[in-house]
């Protein structure tokens, strides 16, 4: 099956969503699928993002982790992935998942000591999620319940419901109205 990083695929509305939404279906093990699992596709990584993610303006150009970084990576989208996922669920910051995600942060950090053009993904990600942690209103914080991903709602009433209108809200939108047909004819 062949994948390519679409607009879709950036609809978390910031780096470290996105990043934490790499992973599809993450709370099913049967069919979860990591993306970044596969070299190819975390390698195109940084390019898309470049193009297709909302915090775009706040990088130049990103550059690929390095292999030795990878892990650190890793462990900064499932640290990102799980404090968010809390934050957006019950409306605070759990302290324990919070020092798990500065941890990582901070690990990411000092692989980097120096500024470098093109920023590598992995240090971009951790200063996305920086950001996220000092959000203003974390309400805009939210989980797609058609698909599970994290996005932050930037809708002018605060009323968006799915990562995607165009795949997920459409998807919610379809079984309705399969359920009230099926519901008038049977």
């Amino acid at each position: 099956m062949s994948f390519e990083w679409t607009p879709h695929r950036f609809s978390g509305g910031a780096l470290a969503l996105d990043v934490a939404n790499s992973v599809i279906l993450r709370a099913d093990p049967e069919k979860r699928v990591d993306r970044f699992a596969t070299a190819d596709h975390l390698a195109a990584f940084p390019a898309a993002a470049e193009i297709m993610c909302a915090e775009r303006d706040d990088f130049s150009q990103l550059a690929a982790v390095r292999p030795e970084n990878e892990s650190l990576f890793l462990e900064l989208r499932e640290k990102a992935d799980a404090f968010y996922r809390v934050k957006a669920r019950d409306g605070g910051d759990d302290p324990s998942l919070l020092a798990d995600l500065l941890d990582a942060i901070a690990r990411i950090l000092r692989a980097h000591p120096h500024a470098t053009t093109p920023e590598p993904v992995d240090l971009a990600t951790a200063r996305s999620a920086l950001r996220l942690i000092a959000m203003p209103e974390p309400e805009r914080l939210k989980i797609c319940p058609n698909c599970g991903w994290l996005f932050l709602d930037r809708s002018k009433n605060k009323s968006r419901a799915w990562c995607d209108m165009a795949v997920c809200g459409n998807r919610a939108k379809a079984r309705l109205h399969y359920r009230r047909k099926k519901g008038k004819d049977g």
